[in-house]
């Protein structure tokens, strides 16, 4: 499963690298709002959330539907300003209709629903449809969805001041704080661009993210290993990276029609592993899942054994264990080591202990 990207014909020049003040206010409302996903921010989370005035913390409770589990559209600004203000004021231009559908697709989790179908604020079935969707996700969601459709204007500008009341509750300080993190690595990717070309830039932006180019010269793509099929356009139009500090494990993308391709990555840090690809978890998860095989962990995880050995041990052939062998090597989860005639098997304890938190991160990403 992948999110693909169509980049033929782009010119790498309008592949655009650029931090946004805007799109990592959010991330970081993120993490206040869904601290689990994020430990490394979980002091952060804690001092932040003591210090918000009442007013705010209520405000951000009301608006939340809009970077909770997704982030609407509009909060990943597709040419980035040097300042908040200037990046809200770009969400001020966008009309009504298009800035309800964006909202309401994390609002109501409605999966790109109102993008391509008749306007809710025009068509009594479409926002039937939506106040249907957002009453079953909650009483919450179904307030702001009801407000957002009687009274985008309001809604809009309640918004918009809680974001700005932000700024000097947290976001401010904050920023200054991680700004030269986030330039060093534009300034790497800039670097990477020119000397080494796309490939290696976005191998650099995370190992979840590569291109794939036909044989034949043709067709150019993003490819981003998440959970979810989709597809977007990048051509004639370009895409904008935007790197973060808080956004950790996310790579958050706009791929919705009509709306220029925007990634949010991590910013990389020397300590972390590169992430497991969401099909060698896959595998990991169908090695484990037949019986016979977890007998046969069992086994190795107390040691080496020969294939001999753990057939006279669970009363199985051996071509029969050298098949079930086969899938958890695959899958990475066994050693090797040969000595003389024979072969050695144990189980790798590090990636099998870790395989609950590369789910996670896969499922998170």
């Amino acid at each position: 499963m992948s999110l693909v990207v169509d980049i033929t014909g782009l010119p790498d020049e309008r592949l655009l690298f650029a931090a946004s003040p805007l799109a990592e206010l959010t991330s970081m409302l993120h993490v206040l709002a869904a601290p689990p996903h994020h430990p490394a921010s979980l002091s952060w989370g804690v001092k932040v959330r003591a210090g918000l005035p009442a007013e705010l913390a209520e405000r951000l409770g009301e608006a939340e539907f809009l970077w909770r589990s997704s982030r609407a559209d509009f909060l990943l600004p597709a040419r980035p300003a040097a300042t908040l203000a200037e990046e809200l004021d770009a969400v001020d231009a966008i009309d009504d209709d298009r800035y309800v559908s964006a909202a309401l697709v994390t609002t109501c989790g409605s999966d790109r629903l109102w993008f391509g179908t008749p306007s809710p604020l025009a068509d009594d079935g479409s926002r039937g449809r939506a106040l249907e969707l957002a009453n079953a996700r909650g009483p919450q969601q179904a307030a702001f969805a009801e407000r957002l459709l009687a009274d985008p204007p309001t809604v809009r500008a309640r918004v918009r001041r809680t974001l700005e009341a932000c700024g000097p509750a947290f976001f401010d300080e904050t920023w200054a704080r991680i700004r030269p993190q986030l330039a060093a690595d534009l300034r790497l990717k800039a670097d990477l661009l020119a000397r080494r070309g796309l490939a290696e830039t976005l191998a650099s932006v995370s190992a979840a993210v590569s291109v794939e180019q036909d044989r034949e010269g043709g067709r150019r793509r993003i490819v981003v290993d998440k959970l979810q099929d989709n597809q977007a356009s990048a051509v004639g139009q370009g895409v904008t990276l935007i790197p973060s500090v808080f956004g950790d494990p996310h790579l958050v993308c706009v791929h919705a029609r009509g709306w220029r391709p925007v990634l949010q990555y991590p910013v990389a840090s020397a300590a972390a592993a590169p992430p497991v690809p969401l099909e060698l978890v896959r595998l990991r998860l169908e090695a484990l899942a037949h019986p016979v095989r977890i007998r046969l962990i069992r086994t190795l995880a107390r040691g080496a054994h020969t294939t001999g050995e753990l057939a006279s041990a669970w009363e199985l052939t051996a071509p029969e264990v050298s098949r079930h062998l086969a899938v958890l090597r695959r899958a990475g989860l066994l050693t090797a080591d040969r000595r003389g005639r024979y072969v050695h098997y144990e189980l790798d304890a590090g990636t099998t202990a870790s395989l609950g938190a590369d789910l996670l991160e896969a499922v998170l990403r």
